[in-house]
């Protein structure tokens, strides 16, 4: 994998190139060590960077936005891109582990993409879910109940993106990935108190607004 920079209309981003030589960086570089080799510009850790990081983002992310749609790769790219932007120019400071630090860029890539998604289709569309149906034989699960789950879930996703980045990223970070108050607190830069603020703050009002999405007659929303 290498590392270039491509030029669009926004400027120049950092890609993240799989194949080609394999790196010769050595795989046991301490987290500070490849953070620095990195931010020196030294490519041949790009690869180790990719392997190291890349079960934690892609899990995030998965967590996240839900079943891998088309644009997967591209929302891993991006994460990978955000990761490289932020050692290049010393944004992390090295007060948690970097896998930490990672999984909170890919949180905030993920609920950026169930924004885009929701602005370009307004409606969501609940019968893609059918495919992802498990084999109900051995199971006590109807397939109507896995879809009313699924379609709960992404009730969840879709208030979490409407939220205020802040108090969803502490809900994120804290409820679905597992993370304590203190290492969320380190991994957002705030104290922990101001940690747990967002947090009670953005379960209020992620729970008030799950409230008012529900459907008034008790019934759920049929898929058109």
């Amino acid at each position: 994998m290498a590392t270039n920079a491509k030029r669009s209309g926004r400027g120049a981003t950092l890609r993240l190139v799989r194949g080609g030589r394999q790196s010769e960086a050595p795989e046991g570089l301490s987290d500070e060590e490849l953070c620095k080799a990195v931010a020196q510009g030294d490519r041949q850790t790009s690869e180790l960077l990719y392997d190291r990081l890349i079960g934690v983002v892609d899990g995030t992310l998965c967590r996240i936005v839900g079943r891998r749609e088309d644009d997967h790769d591209d929302l891993v790219q991006s994460t990978f891109e955000q990761i490289l932007l932020s050692l290049t120019r010393r944004r992390f400071a090295g007060r948690c582990s970097l896998a930490s630090w990672a999984a909170r860029i890919a949180t905030n890539v993920g609920l950026n993409a169930i924004r885009s998604r929701q602005r370009q289709r307004k409606v969501v569309d609940r019968r893609r879910d059918a495919h992802d149906v498990p084999d109900l034989a051995a199971g006590t699960a109807t397939a109507e109940q896995h879809l009313a789950a699924r379609h709960d879930l992404q009730r969840v996703r879709t208030q979490l993106a409407a939220m205020d980045e802040r108090k969803a990223t502490a809900v994120v970070l804290h409820d679905a990935l597992g993370h304590d108050l203190g290492e969320v607190a380190t991994m957002t830069g705030v104290s922990v108190s101001a940690a747990q603020s967002r947090l009670v703050r953005g379960r209020r009002e992620l729970h008030r607004r799950l409230e008012l999405d529900e459907p008034r007659d008790g019934g759920r929303k049929e898929a058109p």
